[in-house]
């Protein structure tokens, strides 16, 4: 993978972060989405989202210089994930759907998303790890 297609995913990942938070949770406004996992998803968890999606912006030009980050990407995005599981597991997602179809959609995508990207910052960690112990 080239670096420049790298550089647009980092940038890709960070805006699904900051735009999804924004337009699911109709700019903070979307009671039923924060209130279904209030812990993950409250005021405060759709900030964090956003702050992490900045961090993927923010590295987009240099993540071969920080390749542990990019550790923690995956770390936080695997986090993400099995919270995701977790909620699916029990609660349900129709219930969710016939109080808000925002909600419904954000609980939908939110983990297989999070496991996308997760992959995606497994793959570049990787790559940039060997580049470094072959130097």
């Amino acid at each position: 993978m080239k670096p420049t297609t790298i550089s647009k995913i980092f940038l890709f990942a960070g805006l699904s972060n900051i735009l999804g938070v924004l337009i699911f949770s109709k700019f903070f406004t979307n009671d039923v989405m924060m209130e279904a996992q209030p812990m993950v998803m409250g005021h405060f968890g759709l900030i964090a989202i956003i702050l992490w999606g900045l961090a993927y912006i923010a590295v987009r030009q240099t993540y071969t210089s920080v390749p542990w980050l990019l550790a923690v990407f995956v770390i936080e995005k695997l986090v993400y994930v099995l919270v995701w599981l977790s909620w699916l597991y029990s609660n349900s997602l129709s219930g969710l759907y016939d109080q808000d179809i925002f909600a419904g959609l954000f609980f939908s995508i939110y983990g297989l998303n999070d496991l996308l990207f997760g992959l995606f910052f497994g793959f570049v960690f990787l790559k940039v790890r060997r580049r470094v112990m072959s130097h």
